[in-house]
């Protein structure tokens, strides 16, 4: 018989940390607390394995609810309560749990077992009837929103025009019978909204809930969330079923957020909040303001708040203990969830903390320094996309700054933008290029999109632990939440600041670390790339196999490069630098000339623009070596289209308007992807590419001569499909190069090679490579022409494939294993069969993207190039696939 359910408690627990995928992280983490002897409150996880059979059957296992009933047997039997005894009621928690932390992403239910009955006696058994129907009037609302589908503002408007009524203004001024009147209005809302009356069957209550936390693995947020993080469908989720401790019983009771390291620094400082007399929910969604957790925080944020180190100083002491005992085991940084019980601390959930690149870099190193972890598990802590964090500019700090209004600093870095005040509008501008920040009294699991699509996020309300700060600290957005002297109009698109009113569209600033709020745009500087990141780039460096190159052809791009640890250029696209304003008319010229000794006269004028343009990259590189891609796109691009630039065209060449006009028609392509362009270019109009190879040359001499510099340059022949084209153009290059080398009086070790690109050099790759020093995989190309797609145009349909689950992932973004990367692994083969010693590369996009990292470490590749802003993401995510191939 299959075991659907896992119990877990002081008893012992029947999974282990090392079953995340099974039981879903909460639930493994839960097992493992427990084994650990950590106060955890017992209760049973059904595995994701009952998610995904529900799934595909629409129903439960057969013998799941015998094994839940049994799992909620063991539970009664250690805390000594009956699941919906009216006189010693159990009640439990519903809550989900996937295999990797989504926070926030999918539903929660509390205080389930409560019913018209089972209310009075936990008021009786706790002697607090305040408390009782506190919970009751929760759970309602909880489950009416999770379960019933009743939209969660029906009753926090209830609620709020109750405490106008009568003149409250927080939830704890409510009294007992204050929380029954409003429990019958609940009830009354439920009616209306769904047709039937509040379900008053604990065991329906279950199992209505447990459905709908499996649902909600499927919601909107749910499925955008596990998009951005690339987390597979079919991991489904857990549920984890717990017995209920409350924080509500009054003053010695609390519930709290911690993290056992600063999460946006990484410092050693025990981070988080708290508050007295709630449940967890509280906390995270921004109702009350939080405590601070210690007397440090407390005076850090020069709060006028007490620190629960201060008011429970025992029970903060326990903490610290657990905080040891969590960090000792695990050897990385937690976030737990915890909550005092008169007096008694309970452990609700631990796991991984998710932290700034910032942080994840500080934690690493000071691990590795205290002799927790080495260095290899330092260099698997970071995730390299997070590394873009730091590699972007922060507020220049002697610029000038209007600050209208300070939060706390949730998530570091600085963003400018506009003022938007919805989700929707964040994500419909930032599709239009606007640079926007999301401004919100609090964001909620549904603003997941925008909050994605937003330079920055601000809100009103919550704390250091709120969604928002939780969520922009993951995706590396700049975050200032609970800015308390704003207020926010949405219904006018206004926010007001003290006596500052700004509207939507209006230019802010936000700065993450700070928690300021300035008027308008605020100048940036360069980030300082030391200190930690140097030691643990360092540490990947002496791990990584695959060298990492850039894509660059701008003097600024490849000093940029450089100062990332770039290795050298792997793409050096020359026709970037045709559309120099200096140099575009005698391109035009050479392309508009009808014989190869017209075009011989303006390239002519080109090659020393050209030379220098190399000159100044080899001075940059130092010896590095230089891939230098020969012209590739087709040369109707760099004609005009415009009458004036016609006019002027004719004027510079001798021709008519209409002369230049119909020799620009002849050269539109009804496919120019597919067309005359690449290697074709220089097999029928070879004078261009002696140009370019001679220009190349004389630079990699005079450099040579200027500083004694050795000068390595690469020259890719593009769009080769044909192993003749390649020898032709091969023979071309050579014969080019010995005339300069031979004229200079000096000799440049240089290699010939081609950008594989098209599905037939990948078939044909042992014949190319006869001709061919190295090849260089140019994934875009590859992956337009193996899946028929233009990279262009796939933008309106790709996101439908993906949603529909046609493609995990954007063929674009991240390299097809099955497609594309078996058409890469097949040339690599072939090639090295004709060549052993051939150099293989990649120069496409797809040179910057972890997961594709991956496979040119399993395909045996040499380097990979990318832009220079990801060269450090390439060089982090190159150890991390050398350590996971062993």
């Amino acid at each position: 018989m299959t075991k659907w359910v896992y119990s877990f408690g002081p008893n012992g627990s029947d999974g282990r940390e090392d079953m995340r995928q099974l039981l879903g992280g909460k639930g493994a983490n839960l097992a493992e607390m427990a084994s650990l002897h950590l106060p955890v409150p017992p209760g049973f996880t059904i595995t994701t394995e009952v998610c995904a059979y529900q799934i595909k059957h629409g129903a439960y296992p057969d013998d799941l609810m015998q094994q839940v009933r049994e799992a909620l047997k063991s539970v009664e039997n250690e805390v000594g309560h009956s699941f919906g005894d009216p006189e010693n009621p159990l009640l439990v928690s519903v809550r989900s749990g996937a295999p990797v932390s989504m926070p926030g992403m999918m539903d929660t239910v509390l205080n389930l077992g409560l019913n018209d009955e089972t209310v009075a006696g936990l008021a009786r058994k706790s002697e607090d009837e305040r408390f009782a129907f506190d919970s009751y009037r929760r759970f309602i609302q909880m489950f009416g929103d999770v379960v019933l589908g009743v939209e969660h503002h029906r009753f926090e408007d209830a609620l709020e025009q109750y405490k106008d009524g009568k003149g409250y203004i927080l939830d704890t001024e409510l009294t007992a019978d204050d929380w029954r009147e409003l429990i019958e209005e609940y009830k009354a809302i439920v009616k209306a909204d769904t047709g039937n009356p509040f379900p008053q069957d604990v065991h329906e209550q279950l199992w209505d809930s447990v459905g709908a936390v499996f649902g909600s693995w499927m919601n909107q947020r749910a499925k955008t969330y596990r998009r951005l993080h690339n987390i597979p469908e079919e991991w489904g989720t857990a549920v984890n079923v717990q017995a209920m401790v409350f924080g509500n019983m009054g003053e010695d009771c609390a519930t709290g957020v911690a993290f056992t390291r600063d999460p946006s620094t990484g410092d050693n400082d025990f981070y988080g909040e708290f508050l007295p007399n709630a449940q967890g929910e509280d906390v995270v969604a921004g109702i009350r303001t939080p405590q601070p957790l210690t007397e440090h925080s407390r005076e850090k944020n020069e709060s006028d708040l007490p620190s629960m180190e201060q008011t429970m100083p025992e029970v903060y002491l326990q903490l610290c203990d657990v905080r040891a005992k969590l960090e000792s085991h695990y050897l990385d940084m937690q976030d737990i969830e915890f909550t005092v019980q008169r007096g008694t601390l309970y452990m609700l959930q631990t796991r991984n903390g998710k932290r700034t690149a910032k942080a994840a870099l500080k934690i690493a190193v000071d691990m590795v320094h205290d002799g927790l972890i080495g260095q290899e598990q330092a260099v698997q802590r970071v995730t390299p996309g997070s590394l873009d964090q730091l590699l972007h500019p922060t507020l220049d700090p002697d610029a000038e700054k209007d600050v209208i209004s300070r939060g706390l600093p949730a998530s570091p870095g600085a963003a400018s933008g506009t003022i938007v005040f919805t989700a929707d509008e964040a994500e419909q501008r930032a599709e239009q290029g606007e640079k926007v920040i999301l401004c919100r009294a609090e964001t909620s699991p549904e603003d997941i999109h925008g909050m994605h699509a937003a330079e920055g996020i601000l809100t009103t309300r919550g704390g250091m632990t709120s969604h928002a700060a939780v969520v922009a600290r993951g995706m590396g957005r700049p975050c200032v939440a609970g800015a308390g002297e704003i207020r926010i109009d949405t219904k006018s698109g206004t926010m007001r600041a003290r006596d500052i009113e700004l509207k939507a569209g209006d230019t802010i600033t936000i700065d993450g670390g700070s928690g300021e709020i300035m008027r308008g745009r605020v100048p940036t500087v360069e980030p300082e790339l030391s200190g930690d990141f140097a030691t643990l780039m360092g540490w990947a460096d002496k791990i990584r196999q695959l060298a990492v190159r850039t894509n660059a052809e701008t003097p600024n791009d490849a000093r940029t490069a450089v100062k990332f640890g770039a290795e050298g250029i792997g793409l050096c696209r020359t026709e970037h630098m045709f559309f120099e304003s200096d140099r575009i008319v005698a391109v035009r010229e050479m392309i508009l000339a009808d014989s190869a000794e017209g075009r011989r006269k303006p390239l002519e004028r080109i090659l020393p623009m050209q030379r220098d343009d190399f000159a100044q990259l080899f001075r940059i590189m130092r010896g590095l070596p230089v891939t230098i891609r020969l012209l590739d796109p087709p040369l109707h691009e760099f004609l005009p289209h415009e009458d004036s630039e016609m006019a002027e065209m004719a004027e510079a060449t001798g021709l008519t308007v209409d002369e230049v006009r119909a020799r620009a028609n002849r050269l539109r392509e009804t496919n120019p992807m597919l067309g005359h362009r690449g290697c074709r270019l220089g097999v029928t109009y070879p004078e261009i590419y002696e140009m370019q190879v001679r220009a190349i040359f004389e630079a990699a001499c005079q450099v040579a001569e200027e500083a004694g510099e050795t000068v390595e340059p690469e020259i890719m022949i593009p769009l080769v499909a044909i192993d003749r084209e390649l020898k032709q153009l091969r023979e071309l290059t050579d014969r080019v190069a010995a005339e300069v080398m031979e004229k200079h009086g000096r000799t440049v070790n240089y290699l010939v090679g081609t950008m594989i690109e098209l599905p037939r050099a990948c078939m044909t790759a042992n014949h190319i490579a006869q001709h061919a020093d190295f090849f260089s995989f140019g994934t875009n190309d590859l992956t337009q022409t193996a899946y028929g797609i233009s990279r262009d145009d796939s933008a309106s349909f790709l996101p439908s494939y993906e949603h529909q689950g046609i493609i995990e992932r954007d063929p674009f973004i991240t390299m097809d294993p099955d497609g594309v990367g078996a058409l890469v692994q097949l040339a690599a083969e072939r090639g090295r069969q004709t060549r052993p010693d051939i150099k293989l590369g990649i120069c496409g996009e797809h040179g910057g993207d972890p997961d594709s990292i991956r496979q040119c470490q399993e395909v045996g590749l040499n380097y990979v190039s990318c832009s220079p802003f990801r060269v450090p993401i390439a060089r982090l995510a190159a150890a991390q696939a050398a350590l996971k191939a062993g």
